[in-house]
């Protein structure tokens, strides 16, 4: 599997009602995301995510899960 962190980003983005924005992700993981040094390596952990499959970005830069 993958690390705790990037299971956590995936369960946070699967618990949400829809695609989620990274910001929205860093808030549900208590991520200072008023800091954009916070949140860009969040946005950056994401997009690994995407890339290896296991979930979606949107055209509009959205996250979900891969359906």
């Amino acid at each position: 599997m993958f690390p705790p962190d990037y299971q956590r980003m995936r369960a946070a983005v699967r618990q949400a009602a829809g695609p989620v924005m990274a910001r929205q992700v860093g808030e549900m993981l208590g991520v200072d995301i008023s800091v954009r040094g916070k949140l860009e390596p969040l946005r950056g952990r994401l997009a690994r995510l995407v890339d290896r499959g296991w979930l979606r970005k949107l055209p509009d830069g959205r996250f979900t899960t891969r359906l």
